[in-house]
């Protein structure tokens, strides 16, 4: 049985993108194989984990989950997409690293832009709300501490918006 390819159509963090990809191609591997983007990490491949997740049109989505296919016509953000255009991190990212969110990093992607997208619909979260919706991610080294503590941080700051055409 032959593979079958089809064309999808998605802008990358700001820049369009028309590609032939297999028809069951992941959206993370998309990005990372593909896109050559990979922040976007592949940790359980089942949506459990949470370190795959990207904006989907300004939606938190686990990428491992999401065919290429169906991004077709879509606004992908990743990790990458974040930061500034001359390299400067999102406040969400520069918080991560001023609250010592992060030890090993693996899951730090998937915090960072699942953080950002709880912040535009939330920008001034109780401690509660955050650890709701932090319980989506999984992280084997921190405690979660550092990174309670840099939500808490950037929450209700005019920075902690994503960047313009994501919200």
């Amino acid at each position: 049985m032959a593979d079958t390819t089809l064309t999808v159509q998605v802008r990358v963090n700001g820049v369009g993108r028309r590609e032939r990809v297999p028809a069951r191609l992941t959206l993370a591997d998309f990005l990372r194989v593909v896109c050559g983007l990979t922040g976007t990490h592949v940790g359980c491949e089942h949506g459990v984990c949470g370190a795959c997740t990207v904006l989907l049109d300004g939606e938190a989505v686990r990428a491992c989950l999401i065919f290429a296919v169906q991004a077709d016509g879509a606004e992908v953000t990743t990790v990458e997409g974040l930061a500034g255009p001359d390299g400067s991190l999102h406040p969400v990212q520069a918080a991560f690293r001023d609250h010592h969110a992060l030890q090993c990093g693996f899951c730090t992607p998937g915090f960072v832009v699942s953080v950002t997208a709880f912040l535009a619909e939330h920008p001034e979260p109780t401690d509660e709300e955050i650890r709701e919706a932090l319980s989506g991610n999984l992280c084997r080294c921190t405690g979660y501490q550092g990174i309670v503590k840099a939500v808490r941080a950037v929450a209700g700051t005019a920075e902690a918006a994503p960047p313009k055409g994501l919200a």
